[in-house]
C-alpha cells in the first residue's frame, strides 16, 4: 500500500515540513555530485552504532562535528533516489498535519527528537555495527505515531497492489500506519542478532514509538487525540 493523500486539511502552511522537505533534497543533491550512495558525507555525517557508543571517530571519513551530533545530520542524508522519495512521499502527507496540531516550533523540536530516538533504537540493537544509518524514515516514523494518534480516522488515497492488480482505495490512517507499523515490527524482529539489512527497520519502530509517547505533550490542548476534522 503506498499512500498518496490524505482528506485532513490544514490551516496554516506547514512551513517546517516544507523546510524539512527542502533540506533533504538539497543534501541528497549534494551527495550526487560527490558519489550518490557511495558519498564521504554518508560516512562523515551518518550516524554510526560504534562509533557513538564508544566516543570515537573511526577511519577513513573524518566526522568534522562530534559523533553524537551525527544523530541529528544523519536524518537529512539519503542513500538512493528511492530511499528519499518514499521518506519525502510519507513527509508530505502526513507532516504537515502533524505540524499543524502542534506549532512550527514544537514541531521541528518533536521531529527532531524523534529522530535522535530512533537512532538510538537502531544503535541498541546494532553495537557492533559499523555501518553509517542514514535517512529521515525514523523521524518520519515518530511523526506517523503522531498521527494516528491524532487523525485515526483520517481517510488516506492510497495505491493498493496486489500482484497484477492494482487500484486507488481510501483507507482509513489507523488501518494504513498499523499495517506499516506490523511490518515494521515483524522486520524488526527478523533482524535481531543479524549483521545487517541494509534497512534501520529498529529505527522504524522505536520513532514510531516515540512519536506516540510525545505527541501528548507537542499538541496543542485544543487539538483532541482522535478529532474529527477533515473526515
Amino acid at each position: 500500500m503506498f499512500p498518496l493523500a490524505d482528506s485532513i486539511p490544514t490551516e496554516r502552511m506547514p512551513i517546517v515540513t516544507y523546510a524539512i522537505f527542502a533540506t533533504c533534497v538539497a543534501v541528497w543533491f549534494v551527495e550526487l555530485m560527490t558519489g550518490g550512495g557511495r558519498s564521504p558525507l554518508i560516512f562523515a555525517f551518518g550516524a554510526t552504532p560504534v562509533e557513538i557508543l564508544q566516543g570515537v571517530d573511526l577511519p577513513p571519513y573524518r566526522t568534522p562535528i562530534p559523533v553524537e551530533a551525527t544523530l541529528i545530520t544523519s536524518m537529512f542524508l539519503h542513500g538512493g533516489w528511492m530511499h528519499l522519495i518514499g521518506n519525502m512521499l510519507y513527509l508530505w502527507i502526513f507532516g504537515n498535519n502533524v505540524e499543524d496540531a502542534m506549532g512550527r516550533a514544537r514541531f521541528a523540536l518533536f521531529y527532531l527528537l524523534c529522530g535522535v530516538g530512533a537512532a538510538a533504537a537502531h544503535i541498541l540493537l546494532s553495537q557492533g555495527s559499523r555501518l553509517p544509518m542514514i535517512g529521515a524514515s525514523g523521524a518520519i516514523s515518530g511523526v506517523l505515531g503522531a498521527y494516528v494518534a491524532l487523525y485515526p480516522h483520517a481517510r488516506v488515497k492510497t495505491l493498493l497492489i496486489l500482484g497484477f492488480i492494482w487500484d486507488i482505495v481510501w483507507v482509513p490512517a489507523w488501518i494504513l500506519l498499523g499495517v506499516w507499523f506490523l511490518l515494521q515490527t515483524f522486520a524488526t524482529v527478523g533482524t535481531l542478532g543479524a549483521r545487517g539489512s541494509g534497512v534501520a527497520f529498529a529505527a522504524h519502530f522505536g520513532g514510531f514509538l516515540i512519536g506516540l509517547a510525545l505527541v501528548g505533550l507537542f499538541k496543542r490542548r485544543e487539538i483532541p487525540f482522535g478529532g474529527g476534522r477533515g473526515y
